[in-house]
């Protein structure tokens, strides 16, 4: 756990270097947020990426919803995603899954990515497979429009989870 106070003291580089890789192969949500310090406490350190992310232009947040992986995906199973998400993937059973529910999430994942042209996104950390299927499911059902603007809000999720195992308070 890395104090705020430290992070307050963080060089731009330094804080990259630290949180770079909270947003999904994106490091430069953690070069905007740095813009936003010092930071108050860390529900404004979260505040700061999710404003960071908030202010992108599209092209860029379509850019940070394409850098997240399938969900029990091929690249989660090689291991070729992100620490964080290998860990949280693993955390909602997603890496133990019978071949039926690997078939329906590779289902899933393609109706989804054909339909919307980006990965489902969903903050898993104290999900598990049932409650992401019921979500895939359901969200399969809404326009690209509000597809998008759940995925950020999932981002976002995955932002503040991220980040409060690094930070303490």
């Amino acid at each position: 756990m890395i104090s705020l106070e430290t992070v307050n003291a963080m060089t731009t580089e330094d804080f990259v270097a630290a949180f770079g890789d909270v947003a999904e192969h994106s490091p430069w949500v953690a070069r905007a947020a740095h813009g936003f310090a010092p930071f108050a406490n860390r529900a404004a350190l979260v505040a700061a990426f999710e404003s960071a992310m908030r202010n992108a232009s599209h092209a860029d947040q379509l850019a940070l919803i394409r850098a997240h992986p399938d969900l029990a995906g091929k690249a989660a199973l090689a291991g070729e995603v992100a620490e964080d998400s290998r860990k949280e993937q693993a955390g909602a059973g997603l890496d133990r899954l019978s071949a039926e529910e690997f078939s329906r999430f590779t289902e899933l994942n393609g109706s989804y990515l054909g339909k919307f042209g980006f990965p489902f996104i969903f903050a898993v950390k104290g999900a598990d497979k049932h409650m992401i299927l019921d979500a895939f499911e359901d969200r399969l059902e809404n326009t690209p429009e509000i597809e998008f603007g759940t995925a950020l809000v999932q981002i976002s999720k995955i932002f503040r989870f991220r980040l409060e195992d690094r930070i303490s308070e």
